[in-house]
């Protein structure tokens, strides 16, 4: 009896690892403010973006590429 039970704990522990494992994988990641960027400068050069929406966006991500190294590099 202690051993089924014992066999049953393992299952049950395998099988949240591996539903961990798979739902981590289905998450997807939002694309980092440089890979953004990257994506609304080609679309600027293919005329697809004016002049101004680009300055706009690029100063919008900017900003946020600055917030990220601040917080990946506190100052002391």
């Amino acid at each position: 009896m202690i051993l089924w039970l014992a066999v049953l704990a393992s299952l049950i522990v395998v099988t949240a690892y591996l539903l961990s494992k798979i739902r981590t994988k289905t998450i997807q990641r939002e694309p980092t403010a440089s890979e953004l960027l990257s994506k609304f400068r080609d679309l600027h050069s293919r005329g697809e973006l004016t002049d101004e929406e680009f300055r706009t966006i690029k100063t919008t991500l900017a900003a946020q590429l600055h917030e990220k190294v601040e917080e990946d590099n506190p100052a002391d």
